[in-house]
């Protein structure tokens, strides 16, 4: 992955590579992660770090207390993929089925279309398109992903990145 941040310029979003230009399209994303590009677009509003906890309480059904500790240990508009996992498990045993699938894909969004260089967190506001498990499939994930990794590729390739 190191060698492909290495050759990747932000102007063009495209790797530099000995045979040419190449780049990510949203073709490529379709054909190989068999994600939709086409659908709905969730509009990820900026959140004050209350509101995060607000929806951690509301669609996790965890205390507030527990919500804002596990936020003020991820810098606050993050949860750690290991507390997901262990809420799911929790939610799983209770019966919470709806609840326990939005930590669920929370979770598997944090380690696959969304995941970050830490590798063990995950943002919150990721949960808010788990709030109609129904609508889940409308969302054009695959075009959400590419400017994700992107994103991702452009920060990574910064010269004071670690």
């Amino acid at each position: 992955m190191s060698a492909f941040v290495e050759r990747w310029h932000k102007e063009t979003s495209s790797f530099h590579l000995p045979i040419g230009e190449v780049t990510i399209t949203l073709d490529d994303v379709a054909s190989l992660l068999h994600l939709p590009i086409v659908g709905t677009f969730h509009s990820f509003e900026q959140l004050h770090v209350d509101n995060i906890v607000d929806m951690l309480v509301e669609l996790l059904e965890v205390s507030a207390a527990k919500a804002r500790a596990e936020t003020i240990q991820c810098h606050d508009f993050y949860v750690q993929l290991s507390w997901l996992r262990d809420l799911y498990q929790m939610k799983i045993e209770a019966c919470h089925w709806i609840v326990g699938m939005r930590a669920y894909f929370l979770y598997l969004l944090g380690c696959t279309l969304f995941a970050n260089k830490s590798v063990t967190y995950v943002h919150v506001i990721f949960l808010d398109t788990l709030r109609d498990l129904t609508q889940i499939g409308t969302y054009a994930w695959g075009t959400v992903a590419l400017m994700h990794m992107y994103d991702n590729l452009n920060k990574a390739s910064k010269s004071t990145t670690r």
